[in-house]
């Protein structure tokens, strides 16, 4: 009797989720930092569970497609049902706005607290750290962020800037929240003449053609790179490493957030993890290994950050880094 019972159960556990699944469809508008081939293979991963929902999805840099997304508030008219995009700062911004719309049931039982947002309206969906860029001619080879203070690396370091990018951002605050580092460590990047302009793309371009020998960049560049031939080689610093989550909130004018519910709980699945990880970065899930090339989830340190304090501190922030290196 207990056999056939558990197995009524579980029948009855399969019989729900399959009719939940079946209930699911419509169109789904999602808004994305991904990379065009990364959004496209993850919507069609979606797809192959959810085949009844059309997704529609808009892809840009977070900063343009917030642009686009501020127009639509303006005018009353906000057109997608789900954001998926660089940083967890715009993510707060929304949150106090009133912009997002939570999901509690989502099932985040195995992640770091502290990647995801107490109250659930947002959920990181990747780890992708900054860290340490080297041309692989070059002389030394960093292991500590401090070593790009050394003479070696006078005039030879190139970095995004925190105007431009958000990746960057975030590493400023989590450098500059660091004790044994601070604002006086931007002070001494700038006097060893580090460039600061763009983004993490042109930090990979100066490196890999000897342009410059270090740099601060995001880590899946250089590991992707360095597989392909490219004369570059990432170091995760002793320190720790800055992190931005790619996190997905559903917004609270959602048009379908049955949808937009499943979209969130299939990124956060073993299922939707792998794909990151195949996709070249290191999934969020803890027991997800991630990509070749990085090491073990548990041998990377993170450095702290907070994004309620990087979003009420991000215009003085930025006014600093201006005036430390101008721009």
């Amino acid at each position: 009797m207990k056999i056939l019972n558990s197995a009524l159960t579980g029948l009855a556990v399969a019989l729900i989720a399959t009719s939940a699944l079946a209930d699911v469809s419509g169109k789904l508008v999602l808004y994305t930092s991904q990379p065009n081939e990364d959004a496209q293979q993850t919507v069609e991963a979606f797809n192959v569970l959810h085949p009844n929902v059309e997704v529609e999805w808009f892809r840009d840099g977070t900063t343009n497609v917030m642009a686009r997304l501020e127009a639509e508030f303006a005018a009353g008219d906000p057109q997608p049902d789900l954001l998926l995009i660089a940083d967890s700062v715009t993510m707060e911004r929304l949150t106090n706005e009133g912009r997002l719309m939570a999901h509690p049931e989502a099932d985040i039982a195995a992640y770091d607290p502290a990647t995801m947002d107490p109250e659930m309206f947002w959920f990181s969906t990747k780890l992708i750290t900054t860290g340490i860029v080297y041309n692989t001619a070059a002389p030394m080879v960093p292991t500590s962020w401090q070593d790009l203070l050394s003479p070696e690396a006078a005039n030879q370091i190139v970095m995004p800037s925190p105007l431009t990018s958000g990746a960057a951002t975030i590493h400023m605050v989590s450098i500059t929240g660091h004790p044994d580092m601070g604002w006086e460590y931007y002070q001494a990047l700038a006097d060893q003449g580090a460039l600061a302009q763009g983004g993490n793309g042109g930090v990979q371009t100066a490196v890999a053609g000897g342009e410059k020998l270090y740099g601060m960049i995001v880590d899946f560049l250089p590991i992707r790179a360095a597989a392909q031939g490219a004369p570059v080689a990432f170091v995760f610093p002793r320190e720790g490493v800055s992190y931005v989550t790619e996190p997905v909130a559903i917004l609270s004018t959602a048009q379908n957030p049955d949808a937009a519910r499943a979209f969130v709980d299939f990124l956060l699945s073993r299922e939707g993890q792998e794909l990151a990880a195949t996709q070249g970065y290191l999934p969020a899930h803890p027991d997800v290994a991630g990509p070749a090339g990085f090491p073990a989830r548990a041998d990377i340190t993170l450095l702290p950050f907070d994004p309620a304090r990087a979003l009420a501190e991000d215009q003085a922030n930025k006014l600093r880094f201006s005036e430390i290196f101008g721009g």
